[in-house]
């Protein structure tokens, strides 16, 4: 629950042509589960990915731009975030990669944005500036190979960064290569440290870490699992304790998976399913960091692109790209079950939802 002086903001970002609304603002009531619109923008082609720094009131979102030749490349826009009302306002925009971009991430201290390019098969690195609007690029990494899957691992598929607890680590996550690839930010530059192998033709698409800092979780986008690790915060390194499915072992139709989250408190971590439209909950063994299962439920849409917890653990939101809406869900705490509040939103094409708390 929101404390005094509080309050709950949901930022979605989607597919959207340049001059159709693509990020939106949306306060978020606890004790109805219920979603109003405070503000949407238009003007930027494609924000589907989003970070919000709740500290500055700073808001980013991926998009693409063309370069002078007339190709699709990567940008990132800033906003300036406004608590009381929930609108947005433009801070400005910025190339960030020459490959199109699925996903954004900012280190905790807000020195520097970072982008992965799927198409691409890189990862670029950007300063923020002082005011939080988004600096010149610093640094871009091509990552090289393949792995097994003829179609969807013939390249490199960078598809998130994500920064250790701690900071020292930024991990990307390569579904092309079936690698998890660490990096050290230092002096403003991208230093490749190491990397870390899955089982071939799992490709990895996006990293969460347990609260604890000793374990970390990926979903694996291409075969439908959830990998947990150890996390070593000294050196970095990560080793496989075990891999599950997030299918019922019924299921044989086709899926993909795309978002991980452990809950807050360390008990559950949930992934998503496009395909079988579920979400899948998996209890954590305190002792070891392994996984047992709980349940499967219905995202109550179409292909859930991406999911958040609320930062109470109260709710779920689901964002189903495939059917324009976003279904929200109680948490019990206890079992880590989801239940469908009955609540959806309509949203055009949504692909991130970010849920944060501010101070007003």
């Amino acid at each position: 629950m929101a404390n005094e002086g509080q309050r709950l903001l949901v930022f979605v970002g989607s597919y959207a042509e340049a001059e159709e609304n693509g990020v939106y603002a949306y306060a978020f009531d606890e004790e109805l589960g219920t979603l109003t619109l405070l503000d949407q923008y238009a003007g930027i082609k494609n924000p589907t990915f989003l970070n919000v720094d709740a500290d500055r009131n700073r808001l980013y979102a991926i998009c693409e731009t063309l370069s002078p030749e007339g190709q699709r490349i990567g940008a990132a826009a800033s906003f300036a975030i406004d608590p009381a009302s929930g609108t947005i306002s433009l801070l400005n925009r910025q190339h960030t990669t020459d490959g199109t971009t699925c996903h954004i991430q900012r280190d905790a201290e807000s020195r520097y944005l970072t982008v992965t390019s799927y198409g691409g098969g890189m990862i670029g690195l950007s300063r923020i500036a002082e005011d939080g609007s988004i600096g010149e690029v610093l640094d871009v990494r091509q990552h090289e190979g393949r792995s097994v899957h003829p179609e969807r691992q013939d390249r490199p598929h960078p598809h998130s960064s994500l920064y250790s607890p701690d900071g020292n680590y930024l991990y990307v996550q390569d579904l092309g290569l079936d690698r998890i690839v660490t990096y050290a930010v230092r002096d403003g530059k991208l230093e490749r440290l190491g990397e870390t192998e899955l089982h071939p033709g799992a490709g990895p698409r996006h990293l969460s870490f347990h609260p604890n800092g000793r374990y970390a979780y990926v979903i694996n986008e291409v075969d439908s699992t959830i990998t947990a690790f150890t996390y070593d915060a000294a050196s970095g390194r990560l080793d496989a304790l075990g891999t599950v499915s997030t299918l019922p072992a019924e299921f044989e139709g086709e899926n993909t998976c795309a978002e991980i989250a452990v809950s807050k408190d360390g008990k559950f971590v949930y992934g998503s399913n496009r395909g079988h439209d579920s979400i899948v909950v998996y209890a954590v063994d305190e002792k070891n960091g392994t996984l047992n299962y709980v349940q499967h439920a219905s995202v109550e849409g179409g292909h859930p692109r991406h999911f958040a917890l609320t930062p109470s653990g109260r709710y779920l939101l689901a964002a189903n790209r495939d059917t324009n809406n976003i279904a929200a869900f109680a948490v019990d705490r206890d079992s880590g079950e989801l239940r469908y509040t009955g609540k959806s939103t309509t949203v055009s094409k949504p692909v991130c939802v970010m849920p944060v708390y501010f101070k007003i």
